[in-house]
């Protein structure tokens, strides 16, 4: 299957194409081949040390965290997605399933590392793991918590068709539950 659309984000046309589990990025900077793989032994050191700037590691756990949630939710058919350059891990994300009504997916983590945010990477990252999760079909929706004062992340979510799901967690006040239907 192959996909092909063209996304306007900071005044800047994107050209993705989406074939399989990668994606061409073609934009004025430079063009980039993203895909999606696993954790392996082979690469976890280097997923381990990716990072955010400093002023977004409230919004989100740090990638050795990431990965700790991976195992610990393995019970919840946890996956840790490996987001990828040309085969170098440039970010990582978390989903797992909910164990309790409603059922569905829930994307725990999503996180590009610094050196390589606003590029588009995690538009198309969001956008494999997207499709991953429709051709998987469990479930009919994903769901994501996202902090209030993360303005960068809701237009993400919002641009790959998030939604505020009226949800509000007693535990998280300041965070916004958003909800993709598949």
């Amino acid at each position: 299957m192959r996909i092909f659309f063209v996304c306007l984000d900071d005044h800047m046309w994107y050209n993705l194409i989406i074939d399989f589990l990668c994606v061409r990025v073609i934009c004025e900077r430079g063009m980039w081949m993203i895909g999606l793989s696993g954790v392996t032994e082979d690469n976890w050191f280097e997923v381990a040390a990716l990072e955010v700037d400093e002023g977004q590691r409230g919004f989100v756990a740090p990638a050795v965290g990431i990965l700790a949630r991976g195992y610990v939710y393995r019970d919840c058919h946890a996956r840790v997605f490996v987001i990828e350059d040309d085969g170098r891990p440039v970010g990582v994300a978390l989903v797992r399933e909910f164990t309790d009504e409603p059922l569905g997916y829930d994307l725990q983590q999503f996180m590009i590392d610094r050196r390589f945010q606003g590029r588009g990477i995690g538009s198309a990252a969001l956008a494999l793991i997207l499709e991953e999760l429709r051709k998987e079909g469990h479930y009919d929706h994903v769901e994501v918590c996202v902090k209030k004062a993360d303005a960068a992340a809701i237009r993400l979510y919002e641009k790959h068709g998030f939604v505020d799901s009226g949800y509000v967690d007693e535990d998280v006040p300041d965070a916004l539950n958003m909800i993709c239907r598949l």
